[in-house]
């Protein structure tokens, strides 16, 4: 039926069901007699086996989606993972999509092709109006395809960064829609950013008949980042919407899911890409879906949510221990901050020296974003990079509640982060101690003391 399992299957039946698609690929035909240049010949043993001797990869020359008749069983694992994919993102929540494809290419190259294919329907225009998330993929994903980003600046509403979407507006009514390729918006962010203001930005885009991609990276995860897409749909304008295999599926990465509402426009997406294609990122998804089963993820989904509000709970009280406030970001369903003003008063470079204390002790993803860093980005200057300003008001870190975190990762977390906050105000208030004895008139009597 092209569905994923409501229950997953064992390992032994996944494997039974893999070499049986790879006896169907002429390269394991018994006698089979190759003289073309790309006959599925394998030195390493290791290597077939680690590939369940499916070869051949996916797709024809001309068009990724295209059935090979020398790899029958690798061209059904294609149709196969696509199909159980979209089942996927509509027990996720976008219920009226209608097609999408797995791509051998994480999230920004993805994006590129999304906007190459775009260019042959808009030949004339050069612009991508980009409400700012300081995230260098999603950015470098534009400048790549030959286009130039409008960086259109956040609102701040509380402690929020917000969509500004009078600016989209007046951008476009300033450029012209027709010298605007797309407008580029995104989902799943680091607080203090909160998803855009989708279903606005879907309805501007149909009134100017401009296209419209979505960046949902880890969004397929988040019951609201894929209920806003479902709503940008339904009222107004989404092209397509780009999402991560590894942060949504747990798989290694090089993968991403390239999906819409008009299943043609997907399917050209699909053909711009040159070339046939590695067929491990559709066989890595596809095992781990065969393997969760529909109820699997549908658990994962629920603890992930469980385990965003338990994060909230506790790193707000390790917050307010600490004379600091977790940000008010009720928008973001994924990502939390924490202020570090304390440390920022005391020493900025206490707030960097956090983030290297963490690493060194194990604690990975969390992001330390200190005031007013300067970065150039493809001759592009972004103020305040990180966090998604020009000048946000504090220092502050980033803790996310992605799928599959446990409730000892996040215990684990505070413990660590809690020591770490004592020791660094301890070596700032030591800093501002000499600092001040050194500008005292008697510091010399006071150092002694």
């Amino acid at each position: 039926k092209g569905k994923c399992p409501e229950d997953g299957w064992d390992e032994s039946t996944i494997e039974l069901f893999l070499h049986e698609l790879a006896i169907m690929d002429s390269n394991n035909f018994l006698g089979n007699c190759g003289v073309g240049e790309r006959e599925g010949r394998v030195a390493s043993g290791l290597v077939a086996r680690r590939h369940y001797r499916l070869i051949h990869g996916i797709g024809r020359s001309g068009d990724i989606s295209a059935v090979q008749p020398k790899a029958a069983g690798s061209s059904l694992l294609n149709k196969l993972t696509n199909s159980v994919v979209l089942d996927i993102i509509k027990l996720a929540g976008v219920r009226t999509v209608t097609n999408c494809f797995v791509v051998p290419m994480a999230t920004g190259m993805s994006l590129t092709l999304c906007f190459l294919t775009l260019r042959h329907k808009r030949p004339k225009a050069k612009y991508i109006i980009w409400p700012r998330i300081d995230q260098k993929s999603c950015f470098k994903s534009m400048i790549t395809a030959g286009f130039e980003p409008v960086v259109i600046e956040n609102v701040l509403e509380g402690d929020e960064l917000r969509t500004d979407i009078e600016a989209v507006e007046a951008k476009i009514k300033a450029l012209g829609a027709e010298n605007i390729l797309c407008v580029h918006s995104t989902t799943s962010c680091f607080a203090p950013r909160v998803p855009d203001r989708l279903e606005e930005l879907s309805v501007i885009c149909a009134n100017y008949d401009i296209p419209h991609i979505v960046n949902n990276a880890y969004g397929v995860q988040s019951s609201k980042c894929m209920h806003l897409i479902q709503q940008g749909a339904r009222v107004g304008r989404i092209d397509a919407f780009v999402q991560s295999l590894d942060k949504n599926f747990m798989v290694p990465v090089g993968g991403a899911i390239i999906a819409g509402f008009n299943e043609s426009f997907i399917q050209e997406i699909s053909k711009m890409y040159p070339g046939r294609a590695s067929a491990s990122p559709s066989l890595d998804v596809l095992i781990t879906l065969l393997s969760l089963g529909a109820n699997g993820y549908k658990q994962l989904l629920k603890e992930r949510k469980e385990m965003f509000s338990y994060l909230s709970s506790e790193l707000k009280k390790l917050a307010d221990n600490h004379n600091e406030r977790l940000l008010d970001t009720p928008h973001n369903p994924i990502s939390l901050a924490m202020s570090l003003k304390n440390l920022d008063e005391n020493n900025d470079a206490a707030v960097t020296q956090l983030g290297s204390m963490l690493f060194t002790r194990q604690v990975s993803g969390a992001r330390v974003v200190p005031c007013g860093s300067v970065q150039t980005v493809n001759n592009y200057t972004f103020k305040g990079f990180m966090s998604h300003a020009n000048d946000y008001p504090c220092a502050y870190l980033n803790a996310a509640s992605a799928i599959g975190i446990k409730k000892q990762d996040v215990d684990v977390f505070l413990k660590r982060l809690d020591k770490c906050l004592k020791t660094s105000r301890k070596e700032s208030n030591k800093g501002k101690v000499v600092n001040d004895v050194s500008n005292s008139n008697t510091g010399t009597e006071q150092l002694e003391d």
